[in-house]
This record gives C-alpha cells, structure tokens and sequence, in this order.
C-alpha cells in the first residue's frame, strides 16, 4: 500500500476528478488506482486562498515508487484484531455505560464473554426525555441526567471522535469503525476533526446496546452500584477502614458487588469488576474510597464558557469569500499567562450550545452540546486553566485524595447559588467590570440581541458570573481571553456571553493501576475519565478496549 500525504486542492476547485488528477501526477502514473481518503482537512492559513488537504492510500501494489517523491511512502496499516472464543462462568460486571464501559463491554461480547452492564442513568431514549423535562424547568434527575445514564456524559456533547492518545495497536480506528458501523456517517473515518452530534450518537449507542444483547450481554439501568466486598487485599486505605469492611469468605480477587436499582437491589460475585464511573460520580468515588481503594489527587481545569456568534467565527476563521459556504469553524487556543498560569479552549462546540450539565442538586456545571450538523446560531467553548494541590483548600474530615472533588464542587455550588440553580450568564464587558473595576459602557444583554435560547439549553439567568472562579483564576480568563481576541477578532469584544462553571473537564482523581491494569483490590479495574485515565469519548472508548485486553489475559 502506498500512502501520499499533503495533496492540497483550492476550496474552489473541489471535485473527485480533481483529486484523482493529483494521485495521478503525484505518483506518474496515467490511470486512477483504487485508492481510500483516510484523512481531509482545511488549510485556511493562506486566506483568501483555502485548500482541502487529503492523505489517501493507493492499492496498487505494481506502481514504482520514486525515492525523489515527497510526502509519498509504502505503507502497512495496523489492523486491529480482535480476541475470540473465551468463555468463563463467571461474567464481568461492568459499572457504566460510557464509552470506556461501552467499548469494554462490546469487545468482551465479540470474543464470545457476556458481561453484566449496570448503569445508574435510564436508557438513552429516556434519559434524553428526562434531560429535556430539566431544561425546560422540570426538577434534576439526580440519577439520570446529562451526567448519567446510556452514554455517559459524552450523549449530550458535541461528540468529538480526535483524540491526542499515541495509538500503535489500531484502537482508535476500531471505535470509529464500530461507530460507522451502528449508524454514525462514514465520514468520521477520515476527517481530520470528526465528530457525530449528540442526535446521531444517541442512535449508534442503541444499536450499540441492541448487539451486545443479542451476543448475551446482559444490561441493568437504573441500577447503582452502592458497595463491595472482596478478601484479603494487600495496599489497601487501613487508616479508613478495619477488617470488618471485608468479607473474608470471598476468594482473593472474587468481589461481591451490591446494587441498588429504582424497583430493587441486587448483589453479584463476580472475578471480574470493571470501574468505569465516569468523571462525576462523586459519591461512588467516596464509597470506593471508603471500602479500600486506593485513590490520589491528579490536576485538572475549571473554567467558564463563552459564546459568539458562528458566523463571527467562519469570518475569522475562511474570510470573507468562504465564511458562508463552509462547515461551521472550529478554533483552538492557548496561552500563559504572565503570572504562569496555562489557559486554554476545551470541548469547542461549533454552531451548538451551552447546556446545564448538573447531576447533583444544589450544585451546578454547565457543558457545550451540537447536533450533527452543528446548525445552531451560537459557538461556544469553555476557556479553563489548569489547577493543582496548591490551589485546593485542605478541609477538615476531606482525605487529600478527594480536595480536589471538594475544591469543584464549592465552585459549582456558587454557581448554583448565584444563578438560582439556573445557568448563569454575563457579558465579558460585566465579567471585566466586576474583576477588575474596568467599565467600558452600559450594555444590557438583551439590547444587544441576545436570545439566551439561542445559546443555552436549560434555564438561564443573566447573574454575576464574575464571582464564581477564585480571584487568580478570573484575571487569568482575562488575560487569555484578551490574547485570544489578538488571534480572533472580537473574540474579547464586551458583548461576548460569558457563563458558568465548566467544571467537569476531567476527573479531579486517579485510582493507581498495576502492570496488569488492575487496582489494589484484585479483580478490579478502574477504567476510563473517573478512574482519570481518558480524557475525551475516544480515548475513553481506547482505554475501555485496554482493559477488555487485560480480561483476556487473565482468562
């Protein structure tokens, strides 16, 4: 197989011909070979001159390759394979059904394993009808939510499918080969940033679902996992916890897991646990803790969204002759800050939405979601800094692994407070004002045309946005979004919405894992954006595909 990367082809000039003319004279050849896109970007970087960027593979084995080509290799894709023809009588219990626990569980039912799946969240149908009776002004869920249920979290996003992980074994290509394969676009296979939409994951998760029960998997919602029991554990958390928290009839490695469903409670022995809790099961976190599991603190980044008008942002991004015709633009932007504090854009949602992303009551987080074709009026993307053990406050009675679950959950409980349990909102111009006393001009939100439906899902209240993030943290938002609006014009304009608290950009724990990808509680594995190994649906997906690997092993 022959790879060429690099073919650039004018916005304007787009067509099959026109990339099968370049194969053609890239390689010297006078007939078009069976060949496969497997990467398109846009280079916009030489506006207003915009060009499509395509790597593609060639199948002809009989063309002759130049050493004096550029950007043309000989090329052996990674297949992945997967393992098959295991059996064992007792099932592996997997908690979650994000993509971590998806992606576990699936591979399992493939290599012929029925795993028992539980989650604490409803089936995705119901749970998006639950989520949309709470934005609407219905009560939170504090089970099944945007947090919580079929999907995870990632159900109500905009359902990015890039991720940064180094992939040398082929996973990342299986999740999207599995996602094209129950009901996802075949694009995402090689755009460079792929993406599905919440409208169009919702189906592929069901299918999803569907198979693995017609492969014998069997699945529980509404179910959450309230306790465990297991044997003689080396490591483990002593000072918190005494013998009479074990159950010593149990094998060593052989759990007892107790559930609790909405109608009954249920308790499974199995040799096999799967912790795929996702990023915002604090109260799961606690029990683990408090039943032995060993546990530290890890960085991570809190910060708010800001919205801007999409058309704003393909004019920046195209330029005046392509703004209108194109995708709707993405950005990605970082900065230091003078005082050494790293700023950055995260979960960037073209044409889409802030949501109130909320699973606790009392306390509120806010998320960005897109359909499919990320048709909405809006961009918006949060803006967060980075946060350590320094900046978490040590509390009496609060183990050092759990300051930083404690720090978050203070920030979203002034979110809360001050937007009256709805989505608080401001303009830049108010943000500045309050931070650092600068005023540039009486404005109002709702003068300037701002329609909070437009932007937001779930309720919303124009409130003090300002008051919410520590001091340090607000004059480093400024700092980097002033800097931003040097690369995007009007990108720090005042009338820039701002709104609060993105606080759920990755777990503030990690559960340590041995060689075999197990906890110190043997026969569990922590997996997944709440064991804080993954960061994003795809490398949540990869690791969940890790430890379906070590499964095999063992067995």
């Amino acid at each position: 197989m022959i790879r060429i990367d690099q073919i650039k082809i004018e916005v304007s000039e787009l067509s099959v011909r026109r990339l099968e003319s370049e194969i053609c004279r890239i390689l010297h050849i006078n007939h078009v070979p069976k060949y496969e896109i497997v990467k398109k970007s846009i280079d916009a970087r030489k506006k207003p001159k915009l060009f499509y960027v395509y790597s593609v593979d060639v199948f002809d084995t009989g063309i002759r390759l130049s050493p004096k080509l550029k950007n043309v290799r000989k090329y052996t894709p990674v297949k992945y394979e997967v393992c098959t023809g295991k059996s064992t009588q007792i099932r592996p219990v997997i908690v979650g059904m994000g993509p971590a626990g998806l992606f576990c569980a699936y591979l399992l039912s493939l290599s012929g394993i029925k795993p028992v799946i539980i989650d604490r969240g409803s089936d995705v149908d119901t749970r998006a009808k639950r989520v949309n009776e709470f934005f609407e002004g219905g009560s939170l869920d504090n089970e099944c939510n945007v947090q919580f249920g079929e999907g995870g979290a990632g159900t109500f996003s905009d359902g990015k499918l890039n991720t940064l992980v180094n992939d040398k074994a082929g996973r990342s290509s299986f999740v999207l080969q599995t996602f094209v394969k129950f009901g996802a676009p075949e694009n995402i296979l090689y755009d460079a940033k792929p993406h599905i939409g919440t409208d169009v994951l919702r189906t592929v998760i069901k299918n999803m679902r569907n198979a693995m029960i017609e492969m014998g998997a069997d699945v529980y919602f509404d179910t959450k996992l309230t306790g465990i029991e297991y044997g003689n554990v080396p490591g483990s958390n002593d000072a918190i916890h005494s013998d009479s928290n074990k159950n010593n009839n149990l094998n060593n490695g052989t759990v007892k897991v107790h559930l609790e469903g909405r109608d009954k409670s249920m308790e499974i022995i199995t040799d096999t646990l799967v912790l795929a809790i996702g990023h915002s099961a604090n109260d799961t976190l606690n029990m683990l803790y408090e039943a032995g599991l060993k546990m530290e603190a890890k960085d991570f980044a809190v910060g708010l969204r800001v919205c801007h008008e999409q058309e704003k942002i393909n004019l920046s991004q195209y330029g005046e002759k392509y703004y209108q015709s194109l995708p709707a633009a993405s950005y990605k932007l970082t900065h230091n800050t003078d005082s050494g504090i790293g700023v950055y854009s995260f979960c960037m949602c073209p044409g889409g939405y802030v949501v109130n992303a909320s699973s606790v009551s009392g306390l509120l987080s806010i998320n960005g979601m897109s359909n499919h074709d990320r048709g909405g009026r809006f961009a918006n993307s949060a803006i967060i800094m980075t946060v350590g053990r320094d900046d978490f406050p040590k509390e009496e009675g609060v183990p050092e692994c759990m300051r930083g679950v404690a720090f978050k959950e203070e920030l979203e409980r002034k979110a809360y407070v001050i937007g009256n349990g709805a989505i608080p909102y401001e303009t830049l111009g108010e943000y500045k004002e309050g931070v650092l006393g600068k005023h540039s001009h009486e404005m109002n939100v709702t003068d300037n045309g701002f329609k909070p439906a437009e932007a937001f899902r779930g309720q919303t209240r124009h409130a003090p946005v300002h008051e919410i993030l520590p001091d340090k943290l607000s004059r480093a938002f400024l700092e980097g979004m002033e800097n931003f609006g040097h690369r995007i014009k009007g990108f720090d304009s005042d009338d820039c919405i701002v709104a609060g608290v993105e606080s759920r950009t990755s777990s503030p724990v990690r559960i340590p894992r041995d060689e075999g990808h197990m906890a110190n509680i043997q026969g569990i594995y922590p997996c997944g954006e709440g064991a804080g190994y993954a960061g994003g649906i795809m490398s949540a997906a990869m690791d969940g595909m890790l430890i379906a690997e070590e499964i095999w092993k063992k067995l």
